[in-house]
């Protein structure tokens, strides 16, 4: 076959499948960084002003009986603002070598609740409670919180056992990292020099400037390439049989048969899920088996939405390997909690 001919074949091929996936990944793609550039960036202003230590005059309920470092405590204060940019804090204490894996693991587990506080007042109150009605929507929302703050106390008690004798670590290896490593040195600076010795205010700010350019570079073609290839697999075939998955689980449940549609529809959309199974509370279902058929959903969406969200965005973060890590434990916690949910709102009164 000629060029020009391959060149006739795949040009159709760019425009009608390749643009479309590029006009939708770009804006979240951008989106992202930003959120990204906003966390490391201020993971080094955070060190670099000695914030930590007062952030850590709150957060060390959390850090010090998981026996991870003061600095994580800025991350999870983060994380209720943007659940991006506290993650990208994360990111950028690990490449310092402030964290190591298990560390890392540890603080992630622990954000999930304080990434839970920001949606209750931007879709839970605003969106979802209107459209349950107040008694379901506070019973959903509230055994969500439920879920996060046990996946939190959860990483608490990780840390306190898997990482018992290892709080004094950190500040050794903080020590030891070269200034290779983004933000050991300015946090030295800040944690081990008298307060006339630390830099001025701009010189803080441009440093941590010019440590965040580096990340960026690195973090945010790997995203863009993984959403792109991910965009391109959910257009060409068909993850909506997944959630076939959830018939013999209600059946276990013992759910009305009307919940299958409302879960395969839940698992895609939560806010037209929530309008699907409204109109049937008080007939079909109860406020219980309302809320245990939407949580239901929850778990036949992880599929979709760690393949769809959660891939792209950790492997974006991390890298492959230690973004899998991140993702195989937040799925496995979340069924899991949910499950015990899902039995205490089924159990017998």
């Amino acid at each position: 076959m000629q060029p020009g001919a391959v060149a006739d074949a795949i040009w159709p091929v760019l425009i009608d499948v390749v643009w479309p996936i590029l006009v939708e990944v770009a804006p979240r793609v951008v989106r992202i960084s930003v959120f990204i550039a906003v966390g490391v960036f201020l993971a080094n202003v955070a060190v670099g002003f000695g914030l930590v230590e007062r952030i850590a005059t709150v957060s060390k309920y959390l850090t010090r009986p998981a026996n991870l470092p003061d600095e994580v405590g800025t991350a999870i204060v983060t994380t209720a603002a943007s659940t991006t940019a506290g993650y990208g804090m994360l990111a950028e204490f690990r490449e310092s070598g402030r964290l190591d894996d298990t560390e890392t693991l540890i603080a992630v587990t622990m954000n999930t609740f304080f990434g839970f506080v920001q949606h209750i007042f931007t879709f839970y109150a605003p969106v979802l409670i209107p459209i349950l009605g107040l008694e379901v929507g506070l019973l959903y929302v509230g055994a969500r919180a439920l879920i996060a703050l046990g996946i939190t106390i959860a990483g608490v008690a990780a840390g306190t056992v898997l990482l018992a004798g290892r709080d004094g670590d950190a500040g050794e290896r903080a020590a030891a990292t070269t200034p290779d490593g983004g933000i050991a040195d300015a946090s030295t600076s800040a944690a081990g020099v008298g307060k006339d010795e630390t830099e001025p205010p701009l010189a803080v700010l441009e440093t941590a400037a010019e440590k965040t350019w580096p990340k960026l570079k690195r973090i945010v073609p790997r995203l863009a390439v993984v959403y792109v290839l991910v965009t391109l697999i959910v257009r060409t075939q068909d993850l909506e049989s997944i959630t076939a998955a959830a018939e013999p689980l209600t059946a276990l449940l013992g759910l009305p048969g009307a919940s299958l549609p409302v879960i395969a529809v839940f698992a895609f959309d939560t806010t037209a899920g929530a309008a699907t199974i409204a109109p049937m509370i008080g007939s079909t279902f109860t406020p219980r088996t309302a809320v245990a058929t939407m949580l239901l959903g929850g778990i036949i969406s992880f599929a979709v939405s760690t393949f769809k969200r959660s891939i792209p965005f950790q492997y974006g973060i991390w890298g492959p390997a230690f973004g899998s890590k991140v993702i195989a434990v937040n799925t496995a916690l979340k069924i899991v909690f949910i499950a015990a949910a899902l039995i205490a709102l089924l159990a017998p009164i």
